[in-house]
């Protein structure tokens, strides 16, 4: 079995995660099998540091052995979590542990920059320590199903929804890296990568950010915050429109059979210039909706 350890207890998946790794204190329907969180690493966290003793009390219930610095897993499971909440802790976070050639998932936003991000893709490459970082909407039953079927023929655009609450903090996960990641993780699943142009149009209750590809394709999220706001997308392709409700009900299982196989195959199961690229699209989305939504390319 392989063993896994998790560091910084600021954010639920912490929990959610090992409860269905470890097949403890939830459904049998939401069980992954193939790894076990084994230690974790309470950490520390300048978003939400208040979180961290409720989900430490909830991860020894489990059973989980706790360490006292992350550098303590070296050595002793076979792959990391890096489950911080805050993007911009990620880098350092994560660098450690590829030095060291183990690899790591690192959850979403993978980063909030495009320069952390490459350089830990770089890390990655170095010390070939496999790396991977996706939102849990990437891989809802739904949209895997729709992208699977190819009687709809080729995707020409898209808009994808979801909740875009902000950061309490306008320094740490600013913009759509916070919330809106989830949104911006749907699009590109539909998409691909290609985006080369932004503009982001801001409302105290609504982002609405629009990227033009390099094939000359136009897709948009929306980013909401205020009233209902649940995840979907509206996809338009050669035969026909189709609008998709995503259910949240199994989003942590399927991405843990992902994050699963990055484990034991040793490779990342989504090409990692996708993901810099997204972090590109937030980067443009956040430049051109503090620019009175001017356009603005994506860096990558």
């Amino acid at each position: 079995m392989i063993r896994l350890g998790i560091v910084d207890f600021d954010t639920s998946h912490v929990v959610e995660f090992t409860k269905r790794l470890n097949h403890k204190g939830i459904d049998k329907d939401q069980w992954v099998d193939g790894a076990e969180v084994t230690l974790g690493c309470p950490g520390e966290s300048q978003l939400a540091p208040e979180r961290i003793a409720g989900y430490k009390k909830e991860m020894e219930s489990l059973g989980i052995e706790l360490v006292k610095n992350p550098a303590d897993l070296i050595g002793k499971v076979d792959g990391v979590l890096v489950e911080s909440l805050e993007g911009g802790a990620h880098l350092a976070r994560a660098k450690p542990f590829l030095e060291a050639g183990m690899p790591c998932y690192v959850d979403k936003p993978f980063a909030c920059s495009v320069e952390d991000a490459r350089k830990m893709v770089g890390l990655s490459d170095k010390h070939k320590a496999p790396l991977f970082s996706s939102s849990s909407l990437r891989y809802v039953p739904e949209l895997t199903a729709f992208l699977a079927d190819d009687s709809h023929g080729k995707i020409i655009g898209a808009t994808a929804y979801g909740p875009a609450h902000l950061s309490e903090s306008e320094r740490l996960n600013p913009g759509l890296f916070h919330y809106g990641i989830h949104a911006v993780e749907i699009l590109y699943a539909l998409m691909g990568k290609g985006c080369q142009r932004v503009t982001c149009t801001h409302e105290k209750d609504v982002d609405v950010a629009t990227g033009q590809w390099d094939d000359g394709r136009v897709a948009t999220v929306r980013g909401i915050r205020s009233g209902k706001a649940d995840y979907g997308c509206v996809v338009f392709t050669e035969k026909g429109v189709y609008p998709l409700a995503l259910s949240t009900k199994y989003l942590y299982r399927e991405l843990l059979k992902r994050i699963v196989d990055l484990f034991t195959l040793k490779k990342p199961p989504l090409d990692m210039a996708v993901t810099v690229e997204m972090v590109g699209f937030m980067e443009a989305a956040l430049r051109s909706a503090n620019n009175h939504g001017a356009g603005e390319k994506v860096p990558v």
